[in-house]
């Protein structure tokens, strides 16, 4: 999170155009990969819609780009940034998807999931669509993941010291635009190390060219959506266990890898979130065994929540209470910070954690004394903490704001939450209430809990306030 005192000057709408046409072009060479998959599946009618997506984003991003602009980006401006592209994303890809049968508000619906990587679907049958949208939503996830992460580490930049160990190593750039550059460069070649691990693992299991890829894309994003209307079900074990550890290493923080090549085995914070993960995901899975009996399939489900993919190998809707509570507080959790995953992330309960056993020790010790709070030998600074707290204390108003409405219009309440908290986690995993059948308010409030928890609710704040738009300007700019 930002500290307040950089963004006291309001952002400029020069540079926000500029990048956002950057941006577009981006967006635009991306939806080629749909466009031309759409000539191998023989769909030309979509080949002509995505063809003047890519057409129109081409050319308004280039005209953008073009605009005189600061080369250096205020934070709040990058916030600004980021909400704006992922609210034009899912407009743009919701046509093509209509096409597929949907309603533009359901089209949205999937579309918004497919951009935070969600994975809660609208599509009842995936049989009744055709096999490119199953393709182009996954891809929508493959991006989505990528973006997001690229995005968050560029904020670490400037946040505090415990943060900062998260992406450092060697000499970094100093302004945001530069760093995120260096970043972005280490997050794809380990994206695309993943992606290309999986197509070869699964297709050697046995999986069709066209299924692998949308698995592919969704596991490396942690996104979730699949191909088939059971999930993970009808695949045999070795397919599963693949795909869950694929959603594993996604789900830690990806310059862990480049951190773990460059200087090896020295404990890092990333490799403190990773033992966390891991943990967490164990201990959930050997809470929902006491409920199935132990059946070895509670582990795969485990680590899918915790890992927020939200691939499922059972009737999620059909499972005991506790079991679905279980999941809830695993999607809560999440994955590591710097990952594709969604929820508060691991990190941050870590420190949550620290911070009680902080309290309740001071019970016990002299008032004048004072103890650095540290996670294994990293100190977490009050800012660190504070800022902790009120990310998972967000996400707690969030989710119950979001469930009243479910309640009021005569939801099951636990169904209800499990559905808000899978939505703002960008989970994706459904107890059955998400449906065509739902009613537009609370599809919308879904889609609203998708976007507040996969930009982890600041940039919205950010956005609401009257600084971020009117104040003194920055000299030069």
């Amino acid at each position: 999170m930002a500290n307040r005192s950089e963004l006291n000057y309001p952002v400029r709408l020069l540079v926000i155009l500029k990048y956002f046409g950057q941006l577009c072009l981006i967006l635009s060479a991306l939806t080629v990969v749909p466009c031309i998959a759409s000539l191998f599946f023989r769909e030309y009618l979509y080949t002509l819609v995505y063809g003047l997506i890519v057409l129109a984003t081409a050319i308004g991003g280039w005209l953008l780009s073009l605009l005189k602009a600061p080369q250096k980006m205020q934070v709040n401006e990058a916030l600004v940034l980021v909400v704006g592209i992922f609210l034009f994303v899912p407009l743009m890809m919701s046509l093509p998807l209509m096409m597929s049968g949907l309603s533009f508000v359901d089209a949205l619906f999937e579309a918004v999931s497919g951009a935070t990587t969600t994975g809660l679907s609208m599509i009842e049958d995936v049989n009744a669509v055709p096999p490119l949208t199953l393709f182009a939503r996954s891809w929508m996830q493959w991006y989505g993941g990528l973006g997001i992460v690229v995005f968050s580490l560029a904020l670490l930049m400037s946040s505090g010291s415990v943060s900062k160990t998260l992406i450092k190593t060697g000499t970094e750039a100093n302004d945001l635009v530069g760093g995120t550059k260096m970043h972005a460069r280490r997050i794809l070649y380990v994206y695309l190390l993943f992606t290309i691990v999986g197509v070869a693992g699964l297709l050697l299991l046995g999986i069709n060219g066209s299924d692998t890829f949308s698995l592919v894309f969704a596991s490396v994003s942690t996104g979730g959506f699949a191909p088939y209307n059971d999930s993970l079900a009808s695949l045999g074990w070795g397919a599963q266990t693949f795909i869950i550890a694929l959603c594993f290493l996604s789900a830690t923080s990806l310059p862990f890898y480049h951190r773990l090549y460059k200087e090896k085995w020295k404990i890092t914070m990333d490799a403190v979130q990773v033992s966390a993960l891991f943990v967490c995901g164990l201990i959930a899975a050997c809470a929902l065994m006491l409920f199935w009996a132990f059946d070895p399939a509670a582990l795969l489900l485990a680590f899918s929540a915790q890992t927020t993919t939200g691939f499922s190998n059972v009737d999620v809707a059909s499972l005991n209470p506790a079991s679905k509570l279980i999941l809830i507080v695993s999607m809560f959790i999440g994955g590591g910070i710097g990952s594709t995953a969604g929820g508060i992330k691991i990190l941050r309960l870590l420190i949550m954690i620290k911070v009680i056993a902080s309290i309740v020790k001071k019970t016990a010790t002299p008032a004048h004394a004072v103890e650095d709070t540290r996670i294994y030998h990293f100190k977490i600074q009050k800012s660190e903490q504070r800022n902790a707290l009120i990310i998972i204390a967000l996400f707690g108003v969030v989710i119950t704001l979001s469930w009243l409405p479910f309640i009021a219009m005569d939801y099951d309440p636990l169904d209800s939450l499990f559905e808000v908290v899978s939505a703002t986690a960008t989970t994706g995993l459904s107890a059955g209430v998400t449906a065509p059948e739902l009613p537009v308010l609370l599809k919308l409030i879904l889609c609203a809990d998708m976007y507040l928890g996969r930009l982890e609710i600041v940039p919205w704040l950010v956005i609401a306030s009257k600084m971020t738009w009117f104040g003194k300007r920055m000299e030069g700019s």
